[in-house]
Parts: C-alpha cells; structure tokens; sequence
C-alpha cells in the first residue's frame, strides 16, 4: 500500500515503473525525470501540482497491487 509520507523515488521502485509513471503523467508529474523525486513526499509533490493526494494514492494502489 502506497502512503501519502513516501518518497516519489520509493514508490517508483514498487513495481513496474512504467505503469507507476503513467499513473504520475495522468496527473500531470513527471516524477520518473523529476530530480526532486529523491528528496519529495506523494504529499508534498502533489501540493506542488494542485493534486488531490488520496486521488494519486488510489491509482498508485491500482497499478501496484
């Protein structure tokens, strides 16, 4: 389960990369090339893009599991 506290980075090593960042670029976040995707929460980033973070969790959670 994807939480809201983990690094972009961490997540993107959960599974398959290219079905997690897609699930990224229908949001608009490009985190795959991102380098602040080492340093910056799901929260965080999702803030940065105007994103509800429980609508990115949901969908990390689909591709993930």
């Amino acid at each position: 389960m994807v939480t809201k506290d983990m690094l972009i980075a961490d997540v993107l090593k959960m599974g398959d990369v290219d079905k997690i960042a897609e699930v990224f670029a229908g949001f608009g976040m490009h985190c795959l090339m991102c380098m602040l995707s080492h340093g910056e929460t799901l929260e965080q980033a999702a803030a940065a893009h105007g994103v509800d973070v429980n609508d990115i969790l949901t969908a990390l959670d689909a591709v993930i599991k």
